[in-house]
């Protein structure tokens, strides 16, 4: 009875430290207040820093429209070099990043016959060269195109009018996407003459919105473009008067091979400098605007994050790594050279974590990572330290950044800051992007938020859940 009382009470403590090991992480656990408080501190700096701002304004001014294989792409990986170098960074360098190279020299398009008139369109990426006169037959869907007799298109010019939905999170993007980059091949296939689309966008003004487009290996590629949206409206208001035919003139198409380059900067950490927490915008952009919103923006808010943090008085725990990446814009093929390089089985789970800013310049409005249920406690403490700026822990929302995508594919954790896009589709891909729609106090909240996630994701004793993927492991 006696050995009885005396186990009892070792049992309960036992099993009291049990559970205490088996409860989730508090922010306490896996954070010190000193690292909270820098990241307050932090915050508030970049609230009134206007570097982000300044190197958004150099890139486009200096270097410009970025086409991915351009003059002005060589270019902009030096701007890229000597801004991390002036920045204060530790270490920047570069890796190569091969590709076919895609031009655009003229395009034009016009209706022609009793109702003549010029049309604003623009080639999409991967377009060949054509020269096209012939009747338009146009498709309110894709599935209709899908559908259609290919009797009644061969020779034609097939004209796909799908509007597309304006919304905060851009969920209105994906639904539209399928239209630039599968509707040329099945126009192709059956046997159309040249493919026309309503621009992916929403913007009011006449502008056409370009973007990447690949045929399938089994077609023969046609050329294919790009209307406005007021032009897209013109034309199905012609077609209820009659039959129509339009000429369609493009001077495009791909020209041999290209190397660029993915710009990489660190600030290197003081304790842990193999566990990096990636931080990201791309450097490419298309050639109508001069990319200010896609994708300077992202380059100079995260830029100018990592810069924050290499002013403080101590380099963070972990490595801090910002990049810069090549060619985003015709299938993410700088960030898929680096996922070869560095998302390996034996490097992914060193990847703490990856967020990019490639959704223009508007404030971020939520916040979540792909952290599992039990490794949520830094993700908890960031998203105290964001809630002053407006931003919101939602937790059922998100995903990786495009650039960010692959490396989560191998298992890599990802942040989702997530920028309110209503109006960001009004610029995506056309030549409305320029530097006046993009707004500084925007970019310093952006700047903040960017600052406060890398710094406290680098600080934290915790993890969030990066490691290699196995074939039957969930998705992040």
């Amino acid at each position: 009875m006696r050995s009885a009382l005396i186990l009892k009470p070792l049992v309960g403590a036992l099993l009291a430290g049990a559970l205490l090991a088996a409860a989730p992480l508090s922010a306490r656990d896996v954070l010190p207040q000193a690292s909270l408080d820098t990241a307050a501190q932090l915050r508030e700096r970049a609230l009134g820093d206007a570097t982000a701002y300044a190197l958004i304004e150099s890139l486009t001014t200096e270097i410009g429209p970025r086409l991915p294989g351009s003059e002005a792409d060589a270019r902009a990986v030096e701007w890229a070099k000597a801004r991390f170098a002036a920045l204060g960074y530790d270490k920047v360098w570069t890796e190569p990043v091969a590709f076919p190279k895609w031009e655009r020299r003229s395009e034009r398009a016009a209706v022609v016959g009793p109702h003549a008139q010029p049309l604003v369109i623009t080639a999409l990426g991967g377009s060949p060269a054509g020269d096209v006169t012939a009747g338009l037959v146009r498709f309110d869907s894709l599935a209709a195109l899908e559908a259609a007799d290919p009797t009644t298109l061969r020779g034609k010019l097939v004209f796909v009018d799908v509007p597309m939905a304006r919304t905060r999170d851009g969920s209105g993007y994906g639904a539209a996407g399928p239209v630039r980059s599968r509707g040329p091949s099945i126009a192709a296939r059956k046997g159309a003459a040249g493919y026309l689309m309503r621009s992916i966008g929403t913007s009011p003004h006449r502008v056409a919105n370009t973007g990447i487009t690949r045929f399938d290996a089994d077609v023969t590629p046609i050329p294919a473009a790009a209307l406005s949206l007021p032009d897209a409206d013109q034309l199905t208001r012609l077609l209820r008067l009659g039959a129509v035919d339009v000429h369609l003139a493009l001077d495009v198409g791909w020209n041999g091979e290209y190397t660029s380059q993915n710009v990489i900067a660190e600030v290197t950490g003081r304790e842990r400098p193999e566990e990096i927490v990636l931080i990201a915008g791309h450097l490419d952009s298309w050639d109508l605007g001069t990319g200010a919103v896609d994708d300077a923006s992202g380059v100079g808010i995260t830029m100018a994050a990592g810069h924050l943090i290499a002013q403080l008085p101590q380099r963070p725990r972990r490595t801090v790594r910002v990049v810069a990446f090549a060619n985003e814009e015709q299938g993410l093929i700088g960030a898929r050279a680096y996922a070869k390089t560095h998302g390996g089985a034996d490097v992914i789970a060193r990847h703490v974590i990856g967020a990019e800013s490639d959704f223009g310049a508007g404030r971020i409005y939520g916040f979540n990572t792909s952290a599992p249920a039990g490794e949520r406690a830094t993700s908890d403490a960031i998203a105290e330290v964001l809630r002053p700026l407006g931003i919101d822990y939602l937790e059922d929302k998100g995903s990786p950044g495009p650039d960010i995508s692959p490396l989560a594919a191998k298992g890599g954790a990802w942040g989702w800051l997530g920028q309110d896009g209503t109006d960001y589709f009004d610029l995506h891909h056309n030549a409305d992007d320029t530097l006046d729609k993009v707004d500084p106090d925007a970019v310093a909240q952006n700047t903040a938020a960017y600052a406060v996630f890398a710094w406290l994701a680098a600080e934290s004793e915790g993890g969030f859940g990066s490691g290699p993927k196995s074939d039957d492991a969930p998705a992040h």
